[in-house]
């Protein structure tokens, strides 16, 4: 019993560190890392000043000051390049409508949202699947990188 108590405590103040050092980067990591079945996602509403954490549509936790809402998200489109994503909506408990600064999830497969993210004048390509996050300073070298990426895949 003392054993499984141990690990348990460990497992959950490595959670915590993971919670104090949480940014963009590592988020994938760190959705990865939670225990769920359908769905992790982190959920920022209004002004970003606080994010929830939802696993498998509960909230289990709130993380403040990890974004502002100058953050943005791009899709890829192939033919266009990144194109500024719309936001989902959001209802909460009381079905009152909620504005979404910035939203991310990963499914059941571990598989996350195919993203680019500008935040503080760095953008995070989320599209990555074995990969860490990686991070470039314009948006011109994450595309870049996606058309590289992409003719090399048809070569």
């Amino acid at each position: 019993m003392g054993v499984i108590y141990t690990l348990a405590i460990s497992n959950f103040s490595k959670l915590g560190d993971a919670v104090k050092h949480l940014d963009l980067q590592n988020l994938k990591e760190y959705l990865h890392a939670l225990d769920y079945e359908k769905e992790a996602k982190l959920l920022c509403l209004d002004d970003c000043s606080e994010c929830d954490v939802y696993i498998d549509g509960n909230k289990t936790q709130t993380i403040e000051y990890l974004l502002d809402n100058s953050v943005r998200s791009y899709r890829y489109e192939p033919s266009y390049g990144f194109i500024e994503r719309k936001q989902d909506v959001f209802f909460n408990q009381d079905s009152v409508e909620k504005n979404v600064c910035f939203s991310y999830s990963i499914d059941e497969n571990g598989i996350g949202e195919q993203m680019l993210i500008e935040y503080k004048d760095k953008y995070y390509d989320m599209s990555t699947y074995l990969d860490t996050t990686p991070v470039y300073n314009s948006i011109e070298d994450a595309q870049e990188k996606k058309e590289n990426l992409i003719n090399e895949v048809l070569r």
